[in-house]
Formats: structure tokens, C-alpha cells, sequence
């Protein structure tokens, strides 16, 4: 999305910062408001474009709360909270991409994309549209859609990425809380939508798993392609569904030693390392314990992930070190070579 949508053979660590969870704008969002009686037709949201929709469009408003196991709005609170994605009611760079985002990281102008679903045992297809299309299906008129795009273009001619950014707090809105909600809810049930194209167990998880992986979804997007081990295990290395094994309940939910193994294989990433803070926050809740103490749960996972070490200071101190034991050895070789001479003399 992002960083909502979200895309693959570059290093991880420049991969991910093309999503919104890069972002580290601080702001302060407005509560949520309630969407259970929400619905997006035409008669109830005089913003929606006059153009058909999509397909994409039509999947994504078909999406209810009933869905999934967990509250989406406690979802959406931890998406748009500052200390993970951010929340700008005006169009601003991507630090990395210099994309147009807005709200929680959304980008304003990225294409449709293929997702081909590679797993033949999962029935549940991705789903990646348009930035266009997103934006139709959260009830907001594609006119203003371009408008703030060239808005964009304009300030980004004038002020390039730095200065850009550096005024990102003095941005007059362009879209209100409401409308970067809605957005923000859109781009949440997309997620959601793509986590069950990622793990075709997902129906079996609790509700805070299947929020960890519909996070994790948000977060990394078309780049969760690539965590091998992780969706090998997700998936392969899943228990038998209770049918299956004959067993009176289905025991994944609440499988201590298969989670474990799963939140390890999320441990190893360089995203947990490069973005701690979220990582814990969503590996720990894929722990069946979570239910009962979450602040334990974050707790075991903080106490054994260890924040990453930044290359450029171990590389400045290997550089250091290898300066003076080249400069020592240059030393003993020409201290060498003068007793050699002596001794020939």
C-alpha cells in the first residue's frame, strides 16, 4: 500500500523502504469513527466516483467485520499510530521512493500489479490494484485524486525531496481525518485480503494472528514473497486441521511449539532487526498466549530480538582496525628489511 500497496532482486533492506511502514512522520490522529453500519453505495457516499467499478473495487467494499476474527478498527489504531506508520492529511515523499503518500502512508499513484498465486493448495487469489482503485473503493471521487497528485508534482518540482519533507508539517490538508480513515480501512481490508492469499491456514488462526499476519501484510506487502522460511512453515509446516487428524478441536490456534518456531523465523529477518519496534509488537502476537497477556508475550519476543547493528559503524571500526594492522605490518615489513640490510653489510 503503501507503503499501502506494496513490491521484489534488491536487498531487503532497500526493498522495505518503499513501503509506508518506512514512514516516521509524528502526528496525532483523530479516534476512529464507528464503520459497522458503513456501506459504499452511491446513495450513502455522494464522494464516489461516477466511473464503474472494478472488480478489485467491488471484492474490497463486499469485505465484513464478520470476516475475520478480530476487531478491524483495533487493526487500523495500530496501523495509523506514529510510531508505525504515520499520519499526514496532505501528499508528501516517501523518504526513499519520493512516491506520493498521504494518511497512514498511502501511495497515491501506484499501478495495478500482478500477484500470481504460486501455491496451488490456497484457493484465495491475490489481490494488488491501483492506487486509483483503492482509492474509488474507499468512497473518495478520482477528480480529487488527481488534483492532489498534481499538486504534488508541482511541490516536489519547486522543492525537491529534502525540502519536501522538511515541510511536511506546515502541509495545509488535503484530505480530512475522515476521508484518511476510510483510506486507511481500505487499505487495512486489502491486507487482510492478501494474508489469506499468503497462508492458506489463515480461518484457523486466532483473532490476533490473523491480525499479526494482516499487519505484517500491510507493512511488507509483495516483499512478504520473499520470507522463504517463514511462509514454508506458515503454510507446510502447519499441524492437521482437527477434520484431518480426528481430533475432537483444531489444535494450530493454540500449537506453543509451532508458533514458537514460526515467530523464530520471523526473528531471523532483517526487517524484524531493522524495524523493532513493530516487529515485536506483530511476532508477538502470533503467540497462542497472547490472548491472555499481551505485555508478556511482547516481552519474550523483545528479550530475544536484538536491534540491528549498523553496518556503516562495524564497517568504520573493521576499517580501523585494518588501517592499523596494515600500517603495523608495514612497519615490522620495512623494520625487517632494514635488519636484513644491516645484516648483510
Amino acid at each position: 500500500m503503501r507503503c499501502v500497496a506494496l513490491q521484489l532482486v534488491l536487498p531487503l533492506s532497500v526493498l522495505l523502504c518503499g513501503v509506508a511502514s518506512c514512514q516516521d512522520v509524528p502526528t496525532v490522529a483523530a479516534p476512529l469513527p464507528d464503520f459497522s453500519s458503513l456501506t459504499f453505495s452511491a446513495e450513502t457516499s455522494q464522494t464516489v466516483a461516477s466511473a464503474p467499478a472494478s472488480p478489485a473495487v467491488q471484492i474490497l467494499r463486499s469485505f465484513k467485520d464478520s470476516d475475520v476474527k478480530f476487531d478491524l478498527r483495533d487493526l487500523m489504531e495500530t496501523l495509523r499510530d506514529k510510531r508505525h506508520e504515520g499520519w499526514v492529511l496532505a501528499a508528501y515523499p516517501d523518504p526513499k521512493t519520493s512516491r506520493p503518500l498521504i494518511g497512514a502512508g498511502f501511495t497515491l499513484d501506484l499501478p495495478e500489479r500482478q500477484h500470481p498465486q504460486n501455491d496451488p493448495l490456497n484457493p484465495h487469489s491475490f489481490l494488488e490494484p491501483s492506487s486509483a482503485d483503492l482509492w474509488q473503493a474507499a468512497g473518495l471521487d478520482s477528480g480529487r485524486l488527481q488534483a492532489i497528485l498534481d499538486q504534488y508534482q508541482d511541490r516536489f518540482a519547486k522543492w525537491k525531496k529534502g525540502r519536501f519533507r522538511q515541510r511536511i508539517s506546515a502541509l495545509d490538508p488535503q484530505i480530512t481525518d475522515e476521508e484518511a480513515t476510510l483510506l486507511l480501512r481500505i487499505s487495512a481490508v486489502q491486507a487482510i485480503y492478501n494474508a489469506r492469499a499468503y497462508c492458506r491456514n489463515f480461518d484457523r488462526m486466532t483473532g490476533p494472528q490473523q491480525m499479526a499476519l494482516s499487519q505484517l501484510v500491510y507493512q511488507i506487502g509483495v516483499n512478504l514473497v520473499r520470507f522463504d522460511d517463514f511462509l514454508s512453515l506458515v503454510n507446510d509446516g502447519a499441524p492437521a486441521s482437527a477434520e484431518a487428524a480426528g481430533a475432537a478441536a483444531d489444535t494450530l490456534a493454540s500449537d506453543h511449539d509451532y508458533w514458537r518456531s514460526v515467530q523464530h523465523t520471523l526473528m531471523q529477518t532483517q526487517w524484524a532487526r531493522l524495524y523493532r519496534t513493530r516487529a515485536v509488537a506483530v511476532i508477538a502476537m502470533l503467540d497462542p498466549a497472547y490472548i491472555d497477556s499481551p505485555t508478556a508475550a511482547e516481552h519474550l519476543v523483545g528479550a530475544s530480538l536484538r536491534p540491528a547493528v549498523l553496518r556503516r559503524h562495524r564497517g568504520h571500526a573493521a576499517a580501523l582496525k585494518t588501517a592499523s594492522t596494515g600500517k603495523s605490518h608495514v612497519h615490522a615489513h620495512r623494520h625487517k628489511k632494514a635488519h636484513s640490510r644491516n645484516d648483510v653489510s
